[in-house]
């Protein structure tokens, strides 16, 4: 299956009249956050896919927009804290917003706090293994995970919890944003174990290999 990764910047590839015959072979969309709720309603509505979500540190809690008010994009499903399995493919994807606190805006948490919510989605994880021999195949974050495509500024830190739950559980995708990327050759992806850590920033589209034995 295809999976198409957005976050952070609205591209003109995506939000395009063209988006179905460029992304006709897509399954499933996924935001890393910090993207409008009307854009994300494009790619589900024009593509016709199930889009998860979590959001980033510059989101709204709410907008106004055509045909009303809303806390999150309509059709989108939720990832924070969650862990879940997609109908359609059998996906198992997990998810935490925000990034690490630097002032007192929104969707901003403590190193320590981001361990409590990593701790949160374990029995999920186990759960799975037992159910389907795996705990998580796509993790989904805003933030980074810690040393790992991450900057020095505190804004920018990466988070020790999700380097942990990589290596401890290694799902074949970690799925970030956050990060913006600014010039080429600009390394956006790492290999850590069977983990691949992508920075999404912009749009990937990337495929997914169901683990043998599933």
């Amino acid at each position: 299956m295809n999976i198409l990764s957005v976050s952070d910047v609205e591209s003109s590839l995506i939000y395009s009249a063209d988006i179905a015959r460029r992304f006709h072979d897509v399954d499933l969309a996924i935001s890393c956050g910090d993207l409008s709720y009307f854009y994300l309603e494009y790619i589900i509505s024009t593509l016709d896919i199930p889009l998860y979500f979590v959001r980033g540190n510059h989101a709204k809690e709410i907008e106004h927009g055509y045909g009303g008010t809303r806390k999150s994009p309509w059709g989108g499903i939720n990832l924070h804290k969650k862990v879940l399995r997609d109908r359609s493919s059998g996906l198992l994807l997990a998810g935490v917003q925000g990034c690490i606190r630097y002032n007192e805006g929104s969707y901003q948490y403590t190193q320590e706090q981001m361990w409590l919510q990593v701790m949160r989605l374990v029995p999920g994880f186990l759960l799975n293994k037992l159910r389907y021999g795996r705990y998580v195949d796509i993790f989904v974050s805003h933030a980074s995970p810690w040393g790992i495509h991450d900057q020095s500024d505190r804004a920018h830190q990466g988070v020790k919890a999700f380097l942990w739950l990589v290596k401890t559980f290694q799902p074949t995708y970690h799925l970030h944003g956050h990060i913006h990327i600014y010039y080429p050759g600009t390394l956006r992806e790492t290999k850590l174990g069977k983990t691949t850590i992508l920075n999404t920033y912009g749009y990937q589209k990337l495929p997914f290999d169901w683990p043998t034995g599933s």
